[in-house]
């Protein structure tokens, strides 16, 4: 396999109504985007209390190593969209750096792994649903009912158009960042439980084995801020909106999520916070206990009503990103060419949508049939393959700026791109060893179980398959295998 480039006339992609609507977004409603896929209250509430439970005090830091390993990263990622144009995310660029081989390799695995994220995340939509409507009604439902309706709601605002999704996830992330942010300045005008202290930035509450343990669950927290370059069709001034986007988001989700986790130290107390998560990890009710303790029963059920958005809102972005991956490896011939075509009113990826609908509509099914628990096996099962496929996107789109312009010595590229690509890609490497070591801490499953090796080697296997097949086409389809990675 070779990292050369493949110089060939790129058959033209057949017509698919293939125009995505243009102009509709900037940087604005890109950065809703990607910080609404990020999902803050779901991973406040859902996902920080293990990551306390775990690595105890310092766990809010993880969030801040996490975003200056993806900031280096975005460095040269963004680098690399202002010299290669794609509008097909890690699989255009990495296709077009490490070539098609590669790059469909990385494009199988990026549509399976924002799949799986997107569609597990029904299963936490279905329990915290079930919550808020019980707790303000009385009623109990099936988590799979609410996870029925929210796949609904989901493919009909995809299908309407990604300004308009933009619009509502502005109003959904606006609401749930505000909720946060009022219970933290509850915790701070009280005290917390301690006294106000800084002990989870410190160097002793960081260089911990602990620490090392749970740093993917940081890494994991930002899925989803990568997918700004899919958008640069129907972005306007995607050379500048994009990166703008990027940075922003980063920076903004870091920051967000560090402060938020802090603010749970401090609500409980450093010296006390690790066994009380420990002991309400089965339940999930570390984040509402603080807001019942620090503002009142009002504050537990509007949060309760706010994370099923939140949620929500992550699924509408991924469902987005996921139509986009699925039309391009639709304009390449990957899949099937009625999968690319293109609502002629909303002018969105809308047979991509309908058919993503559609899988979310079996897995669901398929989970309530065989009487899965939504959030220790569904929602684990379906997510952990994903995040693993990511991290290997970005270490691959890493990889893929060093070959890149290294085989170009292209005018103008900053002295820094390269280093801090090098440096974002070996800590890439890093987190996928160290998420595989620690896998059992996020299935909850014992050290050898077989479910724990077959969620670490779906995603490679997807790769393996996608460059295998990309080899077959090399030799039997050289049309189709000249558009990998370059119907754009």
């Amino acid at each position: 396999m070779s990292f050369t480039n493949e110089a060939a006339t790129v058959p033209p992609t057949p017509s698919l109504e293939r125009g995505l609507k243009k102009n509709a977004i900037g940087t604005r409603d890109i950065v809703f985007m990607l910080v609404s896929a990020a999902a803050p209250l779901t991973i406040v509430v859902g996902i920080a209390p293990l990551a306390l439970a775990v690595g105890g005090v310092g766990a809010p830091s993880i969030y801040l190593v996490a975003a200056a390993g993806l900031a280096l990263f975005a460095i040269g990622f963004m680098a690399l969209t202002r010299h290669v144009q794609s509008y097909s995310g890690f699989y255009g660029y990495i296709a077009k750096s490490l070539g098609r081989v590669v790059g469909l390799g990385a494009g199988l695995t990026a549509w399976m792994s924002y799949n799986g994220i997107q569609i597990g995340l029904y299963g936490l939509l279905g329990i915290q649903a079930n919550l808020a409507v019980k707790s303000l009604t009385g009623l109990e439902l099936p988590w799979w009912l609410y996870a029925i309706l929210a796949i609904g709601a989901v493919w009909y605002l995809g299908w309407r158009g990604i300004d308009v999704g933009a619009k509502v996830l502005a109003v959904l992330l606006t609401l749930e960042t505000a909720i946060v942010a009022l219970v933290a300045a509850f915790v701070l005008a009280q005290g917390g439980a301690q006294g106000i202290n800084f002990d989870s930035f410190s160097p002793g509450a960081i260089f911990t084995p602990q620490f090392a343990a749970v740093i993917a669950l940081g890494f994991s927290a930002f899925m989803g801020f990568e997918s700004g370059a899919l958008y640069r069709e129907e972005a306007r001034d995607p050379d500048r909106s994009v990166p703008r986007a990027t940075y922003i988001s980063i920076a903004f989700i870091g920051a967000f999520y560090a402060f938020a986790v802090w603010i749970i130290v401090q609500a409980f107390g450093p010296a006390a916070i690790q066994e009380f998560a420990a002991g309400h990890l089965d339940a999930g009710d570390t984040a509402y206990i603080m807001a019942g303790n620090y503002t009142g029963e009002w504050c537990v059920n509007l949060m309760s009503v706010l994370i099923v958005t939140s949620v929500f809102a992550s699924q509408l972005s991924f469902h987005n990103t996921i139509n986009r991956y699925t039309l391009s490896l639709s304009r390449e011939g990957i899949f099937l060419k009625h999968s690319g075509r293109i609502s002629p009113r909303y002018k969105t990826p809308s047979v991509a949508g309908m058919e993503q609908t559609i899988l979310a509509l079996v897995l669901v099914g398929a989970a309530a049939v065989l009487g899965l628990d939504p959030f220790t096996q569904f929602l684990i099962w379906t997510n952990s393959p994903g995040v693993i496929g990511i991290l290997i996107l970005q270490a691959l789109t890493g990889l893929g700026v060093i070959v890149y312009f290294a085989r170009r010595k292209t005018a103008g590229l900053r002295w820094y791109v390269i280093p801090s690509t090098v440096i974002a890609t070996i800590i890439m490497c890093v987190v996928v060893v160290l998420m595989a070591q620690n896998v059992s801490l996020i299935t909850g499953l014992p050290d050898g179980d077989p479910i724990n090796t077959v969620l670490l080697v779906i995603a490679p296997l997807v790769f393996i398959l996608g460059v295998a097949l990309a080899m077959v086409l090399k030799r039997i389809g050289p049309a189709a295998y000249l558009r990998i990675g370059h119907a754009d």
